[in-house]
């Protein structure tokens, strides 16, 4: 049976050319970053190199480039260490109600400590409102938080223009970049961010690594003690195999960005426009366009489930998911989704397939031509369906 994947917003495999630099790295270059001997000193200059290449992409210097565990540590980093520096300058924290949960727990969790949270609600399209941002700041404001890219529907968020509302305004913008890294430019400086967090198994790199930008000047407090590496912001031996590895995802994620989001976006729309012609009654998730990542399909299916038909693609050799991989364990309906104003029945019934380097057009002609068969089996086993296609 042949394996297509179309899950590349979980995971992504490990390009060959950075496992191949990593072995190295485990093998034959193992010394401590903070060793003065030659070991060590080896290890460090490809450290410093990686940080260069991760800063590159993203339009910042190298020095303002924090080594991570993840994604989900830098969000905790950049917000819990914002709110630990700036304690005396507020306490009123702004974010939006289709964030990640390593963004959101965060927050609700200094919310039940003393803080006090705004979080604004997304249109149907799952964008947030620049005006209604502006609004909710308040003299106390001390941080933003909003996602560049939603991980679910892959609605694209207008970055720059918060950020500068939040520059003049004195307060910080953190930005969640884990699934925008590699599929859309960023540039830290023009778009106006203190903080980003990224990940390196989003693009093709190992996993157990990311990294927080914190731009120069800005102030956080460590969440992890013990050593003077990254600045003293986060203590511990570096990952250095993985950070390495993280550095060559990032120089490969902007030579090729440009050639692969062609080929991106032509899958993605074949998708979408396949899934909405060949199956009646489905919803397409988020927007159109260049408003959606590049990769991104989400779709509704009225009347089956989301579980059912994970296990049922599954059976034929096709990977996707129903939303976030963080939550695939749990039954409840996308938060994301049922802040977009979807019903919870219709939520239920959400498909999310994401694109990657490997995928080929005839991946996409399979999926159109099985996911109807799946489809219409399994609306045959619903007493829903069957109801309301008797009335029509």
């Amino acid at each position: 049976m042949k394996r297509i994947y179309l899950d590349h917003s979980a995971t992504t495999p490990v390009d060959p050319e950075v496992a191949e630099l990593m072995m190295k790295y485990y093998v034959e270059y193992y010394g401590n970053p903070s060793s003065v001997h030659f070991f060590g000193r080896q290890v460090k200059k490809a450290l410093e190199e990686a940080r260069e290449q991760v800063a590159q992409l993203i339009g910042a210097q190298p020095s303002e480039i924090i080594f991570t565990s993840g994604g989900t540590e830098s969000d905790n980093l950049a917000i819990q260490g914002t709110v630990r520096a700036r304690n005396n300058k507020g306490k009123h924290l702004i974010t939006t109600a289709i964030e990640h949960h390593a963004v959101l727990d965060a927050f609700k969790y200094l919310a039940k400590n003393g803080y006090d949270l705004t979080i604004l609600p997304v249109d149907e399209e799952g964008i947030v409102s620049v005006e209604d941002v502006s609004k909710a700041i308040r003299p106390d404001t001390i941080l933003i938080s909003v996602m560049h890219a939603n991980n679910e529907v892959g609605s694209i968020q207008p970055i720059a223009e918060i950020g500068k509302i939040a520059r003049e305004n004195g307060v910080l913008f953190h930005v969640d970049a884990v699934q925008s890294l590699g599929k859309l430019p960023i540039d830290v400086v023009s778009m106006n961010i203190d903080l980003l967090s990224i990940s390196s198994h989003k693009i093709y790199g190992p996993k157990g690594v990311g990294a927080l930008y914190v731009r120069r000047g800005v102030k956080i407090s460590p969440l992890v003690f013990g050593g003077s590496q990254e600045r003293k912001l986060r203590s511990g031996t570096e990952n250095a195999p993985g950070i390495i590895g993280f550095g060559k995802a990032c120089e490969l994620a902007g030579l090729r960005m440009e050639e692969e989001n062609k080929k991106l976006y032509y899958l993605r729309d074949k998708l979408i426009d396949g899934i909405l012609k060949k199956i009646p009654q489905v919803k397409l998730n988020g927007p159109l366009g260049d408003k959606r990542l590049p990769n991104n399909v989400n779709v509704s299916i009225k009347y089956v489930e989301g579980e059912s038909l994970l296990l049922s693609l599954d059976m034929i050799g096709v990977a996707a998911s129903s939303g976030s991989a963080c939550t695939s364990g749990s039954l409840d309906p996308s938060h994301v989704l049922l802040a977009m104003g979807i019903s919870h029945e219709v939520a239920h019934g959400s498909l999310r397939f994401s694109l990657g380097r490997q995928n080929t057009e005839e991946d996409i002609d399979f999926v159109l031509q099985e996911l109807p068969k799946i489809v219409d089996r399994l609306r045959a086993m619903s007493p829903l369906y069957k109801s309301d296609a008797s009335s029509v």
